[in-house]
């Protein structure tokens, strides 16, 4: 407990330790390319890490950021975000999970929260979302409770 270094017994034998997590405006700045000396900063540093975490908070954030600060369309954000988790140096808690999400954000057109709560109903199992959102409708995997 405390403040100090957390410990990696839950940490396989052999496997490579995280060097950070990835921030937002890291990503935004590889991705975007603006402003250019930021862009080229962070890409360079997305290259040269061996393993950064990111978190799926931290590709909400990216979403919402390139649909509303920068404009960029849906097929675009969701293949910006997909390339982002392609990276080599990326590592997430479930890619899978991600990458169902950004492609029911892009093809059933639901916002990304949602998306997100989609995706992980089916990946769970639980396959049910209580929500007020009727968009959750559009995806006949999942079936929406309405409180």
């Amino acid at each position: 407990m405390g403040r100090g270094p957390a410990s990696d017994a839950c940490r396989p034998c052999g496997a490579a330790a995280l060097s950070a997590f990835v921030d937002t405006n890291v990503l935004i700045r590889h991705l975007t390319g603006d402003p250019p000396e930021m862009a080229a900063r962070a890409t360079a540093a997305l290259a040269a890490a061996e393993e950064l975490l990111l978190a799926d908070l931290v590709v909400a954030e990216c979403v919402y950021m390139l649909e509303s600060f920068y404009e960029v369309g849906r097929e675009k954000v969701a293949e910006l975000m997909r390339a982002a988790i392609a990276l080599p140096s990326i590592k997430t808690v479930d890619s899978a999970s991600l990458r169902r999400a950004l492609e029911v954000y892009e093809v059933d057109r639901l916002d990304f929260a949602e998306a997100y709560l989609v995706a992980h109903a089916e990946a769970t199992g639980v396959a049910s979302v209580l929500s007020f959102d009727q968009s959750i409708d559009l995806v006949a995997t999942v079936t929406r409770q309405e409180p």
